[in-house]
């Protein structure tokens, strides 16, 4: 199947007053259409960066290299106007918390009407007919009268609903999702995961999903890359990832996960800090579409 995005040797760095700290380090991984890539770690490990940096968000100090490769374009070496037609169009967010993504001033309606006015070929009466339609679509009871709230207006769920709402209202033919269930109680976060799940079959969205739960990623993603200290310690299919696990930190992760049995019998499990590797040491293929970066 052919790729949509090919992210090759991407680095990203920032200046401080002691030096540059890399914060990714030559990431490389592929998304199929409509295939999904869960890219899991924790706090600080890389993951958002990334995304940022593929939808050319980082701020102007970063330095950014490598190539981001989509549907036939570099993103990286893109003009800033031709970046602009693909992000929020072709390419779309969302983000863990959308309190503060949403505007909180404005109707909510009217925000996901202009992210169709932005791309233009729509009238302002056409732009309200696609909100409303994508609010239903979101399941946002009553999508009219709901339209014409603000943020604080809505519960958590409906919030994050209208983000979804918003990131695919122009059809985007690759959605980033960036820890979008954190800020929800369980319930919740399994109705986002279920709507997700069934928009990406409707639409054949591919997706790049990123979190620090594994057993939220398990549920949503067909190939996971682990990140950690910027780099991609483990990536393969998910089931085989999660029973066969090859790298020390990802067989960390999965100890780590707290159980009934575990927190009435054993202390919570802790992941041993793992050496970085000097350089950019290559994955392994362990196992058949299953590679590593040390085997141990």
């Amino acid at each position: 199947m052919a790729s949509l995005l090919q992210v090759e040797n991407l680095n990203v760095s920032f200046p401080t007053q002691t030096g540059e700290v890399a914060a990714v380090c030559n990431l490389s991984f592929s998304i199929p259409e409509s295939g999904t890539l869960g890219l899991v770690g924790e706090s600080g490990s890389g993951k958002s960066v990334t995304s940022l940096a593929i939808m050319r968000l980082l701020p102007p100090q970063a330095r950014v290299t490598g190539s981001v490769h989509f549907a036939g374009q570099e993103l990286l070496s893109l003009p800033d106007a031709a970046m602009r037609h693909i992000r929020g169009a072709r390419i779309s967010m969302i983000f863990q918390e959308p309190m503060t993504a949403l505007n909180p001033v404005m109707r909510v309606g009217d925000q996901v009407a202009e992210a169709v006015l932005a791309h233009g070929g729509s009238s302002k009466s056409q732009a309200w007919r696609s909100t409303i339609e994508m609010l239903r679509e979101v399941a946002i009871p009553e999508p009219d009268r709901r339209a014409r709230d603000y943020p604080h207006q809505l519960s958590g769920g409906q919030r994050q609903r209208v983000m979804i709402a918003m990131a695919l209202v122009n059809h985007p033919q690759l959605l980033i999702a960036d820890e979008p269930t954190t800020a929800l109680d369980v319930t919740i976060q399994a109705q986002i995961l279920d709507l997700l799940r069934s928009l990406r079959e409707k639409y054949r969205l591919a997706m790049l999903f990123i979190s620090h739960d594994l057993g939220v990623v398990a549920n949503v993603a067909d190939q996971v890359a682990v990140m950690y200290g910027g780099e991609v310690v483990e990536m393969g299919a998910a089931g085989k990832l999660f029973t066969s696990p090859a790298h020390a930190y990802t067989r960390g992760l999965i100890g780590a996960i707290p159980t009934l049995k575990t927190a009435r019998e054993h202390p919570l499990a802790t992941v041993e800090k793992q050496a970085r590797p000097a350089g950019a040491a290559p994955l392994r293929e362990v196992a058949p579409g299953h590679w590593a970066r040390v085997v141990q």
